[in-house]
């Protein structure tokens, strides 16, 4: 950032009405540079700087602020400003942004917005939460087959100021179905008489407008494409998904997944830490922490059944957190792994037999190499341990080594099997992954323990 401002400072111009500095400070920097900057201030000295800038920069700066700044601005005393910006924000920004909104105060800001824009952000709002349709933009580029390369240029020429991209242009035909699309370097390339027909990519990778977002980010990233063309289901184009907003759903597609994983509920969007309210962060936390508690208590009650083993053989105790921790490891593992082969779509809930098979013969692997590394462990630590009458530590160690092997299959092939199970029935395989599989796994866990020591050392 090139003459850095700092708060206080921004305050203190603000104070002496020194426009000018401010002015060409923000003109001066980038506008998520600013954002940052200023986000930090009042509502009101945010408005204060907005208003000396031109209506662009002023709704460029506004665009990089997250959703619930966007909001708390948008909830400020001026309705006619709020309108303003909504006009100047690119489309899939401004849609974003009046899903937030209240409804009554979206009411009072609509109206005055302009008609063209108003249209817009109802046809963009329309559309179902997380689907191409909603993060679209309509600010693209389009031509026709019949222009030649000149008379594209010129098009492009009077179309680009108000378009997203230009990179790529997306050729119609007289109903806006999508027919092709080519690029600028085709056009500057091109032969001025020759057909945009004649140049173009008939073979165009697009999207429905009722896909699912990350299916349309995943594309995106596969063809490494700038952006991606959206249609509806009469082929007709009605936006674009630029490489931008890609990043954004799989940044958002990435939060939730991870907090799916660690059992935290609520919406999953991407907010600032410190910012969210203590209270909300409680909610996301407790339901799940709380279930899985009283899941717990099964542990509990396994342990007290088993507790004539534990009198008798007291050293079992000394390892039933490796037996736990081990298959809590070994579960979260193949859970983790299958999710991300599920959300890539390299594998399918109909392929569970060819998965567990691989995972068995992983969990065999894995299942030796511990079952050796527990046994001399048992052996080793515990060789000055005292030992009833009737046992030798050979045994228990053998005992304790069998249970570990078959913690880690049955940990292994539980922790593939359920995401599985979940995407089968439609629901997202990340909220079984963990710590609900931590505790699931504990509870077999224990059972495997205690019954492989009652079988093997007859107590």
């Amino acid at each position: 950032m090139t003459n850095p401002i700092l708060i206080p400072e921004l305050r203190e111009l603000l104070a002496e009405n020194d426009t000018e500095t401010i002015r060409k400070f923000c003109q001066q920097n980038h506008p998520a540079a600013i954002a940052e900057l200023i986000c930090g201030l009042e509502p009101s000295e945010i408005w204060q700087i907005l208003h000396l800038l031109e209506p662009p920069l002023r709704a460029e700066i506004f665009s990089f602020f997250d959703l619930d700044k966007q909001v708390e601005l948008a909830t400020g005393p001026s309705r006619k400003d709020m309108a303003r910006l909504l006009e100047e924000m690119a489309p899939d920004d401004r849609a974003d942004l009046v899903q937030k909104l209240d409804k009554t105060l979206l009411e009072e800001i609509l109206p005055l917005v302009a008609k063209a824009e108003r249209e817009d952000i109802r046809k963009l709002v329309s559309y179902e939460e997380r689907t191409a349709g909603a993060v679209m933009s309509t600010d693209y580029a389009v031509l026709r087959p019949e222009l030649t390369a000149l008379q594209a240029i010129e098009q492009i020429r009077l179309q680009a100021p108000s378009k997203e991209t230009i990179y790529y242009i997306y050729v119609i035909d007289e109903n806006r179905r999508l027919i092709g699309f080519v690029s600028l370097k085709d056009l500057i390339t091109a032969k001025p008489n020759q057909l945009v027909r004649e140049i173009m990519h008939p073979d165009i990778i697009c999207a429905r407008v009722d896909d699912d977002q990350e299916v349309v980010a995943r594309l995106i990233e596969k063809y490494d494409l700038i952006a991606i063309p959206i249609v509806d289901e009469n082929g007709v184009l009605v936006g674009i998904v630029t490489h931008d907003d890609a990043i954004d759903i799989i940044r958002q597609e990435q939060t939730e997944d991870m907090e799916k994983l660690m059992a935290i509920a609520g919406s999953h969007e991407i907010t600032d830490y410190l910012r969210t309210p203590w209270w909300k962060h409680f909610k996301n936390r407790v339901y799940w922490v709380v279930a899985l508690a009283i899941l717990g208590l099964f542990s509990g009650m396994i342990i007290h059944n088993f507790e004539t083993t534990l009198v008798n053989l007291l050293i079992l105790a000394l390892y039933m957190p490796m037996i736990a921790d081990t298959g809590g490891n070994t579960g979260s593992q193949s859970a983790t792994v299958i999710v991300r082969a599920l959300a890539l779509g390299q594998i399918q809930p109909k392929d569970f037999l060819r998965v567990l098979f691989k995972e068995l013969k992983i969990a065999l692997a894995i299942a030796i190499v511990l079952g050796v590394l527990s046994y001399v462990k048992v052996v080793f630590l515990s060789r000055n341990v005292e030992i009833p009458l009737g046992f030798s530590l050979s045994r228990i160690a053998l005992a304790i080594a069998a249970s570990l092997s078959l913690q880690v299959i049955t940990a292994t092939l539980i922790g593939a099997a359920l995401p599985l199970l979940v995407a089968r029935f439609k629901y997202d395989p990340a909220v079984v992954a963990s710590p609900a599989l931590t505790t699931i796994v504990d509870i077999t866990g224990l059972l495997i323990y205690f019954s492989t020591a009652r079988f093997l050392l007859g107590v």
